[in-house]
């Protein structure tokens, strides 16, 4: 995490519908979080203390999730195959993905960072065309 030093989260594969919480420091395991579907990817936000997940069967979806309390901030779904790829914009603010179903989904996931008097800095006009979740 860019926000917990020794913090790892990690995704147990096909049959494993859990994101894993790690202490890197200690080589010792958190917590788990059951997903309901196959966790293909994992993405920390840079802006925010949250995490990305996209799923595979049955739901194809992605999650946005409000770390530690894991409480779900977003469900997002357009895909109609498992989310095989996941990538965030340089500003922290977009994601993409793309699924099996040959399609790429620009979302504009997260707030960007703040200045100094708590003001929004940047904007998401480097994908105008995303799907805004807040």
């Amino acid at each position: 995490s860019p926000h917990q030093h020794g913090l790892l989260a990690s995704g147990g594969g096909t049959a494993d519908r859990c994101i894993r919480f790690w202490n890197t420091l200690t080589s010792t395991p958190l917590n788990c979080v059951d997903t309901g579907s196959q966790v293909c990817n994992l993405m920390w936000s840079r802006n925010v203390n949250e995490l990305v997940s996209t799923h595979g069967y049955s739901l194809n979806q992605i999650i946005v999730w409000r770390y530690p309390f894991m409480s779900k901030v977003a469900t997002l779904t357009g895909h109609t195959y498992r989310v095989l790829y996941l990538a965030m914009s340089p500003d922290g603010q977009t994601i993409v993905t793309g699924a099996g179903d040959e399609t790429l989904r620009f979302w504009n996931a997260f707030p960007g960072p703040k200045s100094k008097d708590g003001s929004q800095l940047g904007s998401s006009l480097l994908f105008p065309s995303g799907i805004d979740l807040r």
